[in-house]
């Protein structure tokens, strides 16, 4: 059983995408991930990229975020997604986007979105993490110091250095590691 840890819908069941194509975040590392970058959040507005279940999007909302936008490529994530927008009764503070991962980016880009916090949780056989932090700071979609959650297998270890972003710290959990950065402002493509 999935469900909303904390914050104002602390405690709400949420469903799981059916089938085996997505892989939702334990509660034991959702919890972790948030005690490290909040715990709670004062406003701001968060993208999960990769959604799934829209589990820690909506988490961040509950823990404070103002808006957050959930993106996944697949009918059935969306549509657990909104089945678990319902369970916090304050669908306005939720954007739903069906689209690839760079689709969406563009799309995000060209609406001038800013974002404080971004979670990338892609399906573990198709990471290209740095290819996404790259694309959100050269479409000028982050906000000056924004938080970066990806999650990956703990056999991948992503780059410390990456142009624009600070590595904050890397925490594995069993089969699972958390790798957590901080956009500094400036990108430069070398």
């Amino acid at each position: 059983m999935m469900r909303i840890i904390s914050g104002e819908f602390g405690g709400r069941r949420l469903k799981a995408v059916p089938g085996r194509a997505t892989r939702p975040t334990t509660d034991k590392i959702k919890e972790a991930v948030f005690n490290i970058i909040g715990p709670y959040f004062n406003g701001g507005n968060a993208l999960d990229l990769f959604a799934g279940s829209g589990g820690l999007g909506i988490e961040a909302a509950s823990r404070g975020m103002q808006q957050v936008v959930l993106v996944d490529r697949q009918y059935a994530a969306i549509k657990t997604i909104k089945a678990n927008i319902t369970v916090t009764k304050m669908p306005q503070r939720f954007r739903v986007i069906k689209a690839n991962a760079m689709h969406a980016l563009h799309q995000l880009a060209a609406e001038n979105n800013k974002f404080d916090l971004v979670l990338l949780d892609p399906p573990y056989q198709q990471q290209k993490i740095a290819a996404n932090m790259a694309a959100l700071a050269t479409q000028n979609l982050l906000a000056t110091n924004a938080q970066l959650v990806c999650e990956t297998n703990a056999v991948t270890v992503l780059p410390v250095q990456l142009p624009a972003f600070r590595q904050l710290r890397r925490q594995t959990y069993g089969t699972t590691a958390i790798t957590i950065y901080q956009y500094g402002g400036t990108h430069s493509v070398s």
